[in-house]
């Protein structure tokens, strides 16, 4: 069984960094592509970034571009979020997930698994 297993997400004023991490067990990490999304209240859940499997292929969501960056250590079964120049539009509930296969995708039903999330609060 996979499990992920957010961790890292906080209170953190306008302007500040947050770097969010995604510990994935029970099964070989470097086979999945897998990415990041959030969920504001209120709002649906949105996509944030997507990494391929070796971590050369990133994708970010338009409103993250430039501040976001997505990474991944595959010898420590994690996935990272760095969130820079962060304002209040970023609060929300942080999830990372994994797809089984295929590639990096924006898609939310793309992932078969997911994390409970990380709640990242940006104050003004």
């Amino acid at each position: 069984q996979v499990q992920l297993v957010e961790s890292g997400g906080g209170l953190v004023q306008a302007g500040g960094s947050l770097r969010l991490s995604c510990a994935i067990s029970g099964r070989t990490f470097s086979d999945y592509p897998m990415g990041w999304f959030r969920q504001a209240p209120g709002k649906e859940r949105e996509f944030v970034a997507t990494i391929d499997w070796g971590g050369r292929y990133t994708n970010y969501a338009d409103s993250v571009k430039g501040r976001f960056t997505i990474s991944r250590d595959n010898a420590k079964n994690t996935m990272y979020l760095q969130m820079n120049s962060l304002n209040p539009e970023d609060t929300a509930v942080y999830y990372c997930a994994a797809r089984r296969s295929g590639a990096p995708s924006g898609r939310e039903n793309d992932y078969s698994y997911w994390g409970q999330g990380t709640q990242v609060t940006v104050s003004s």
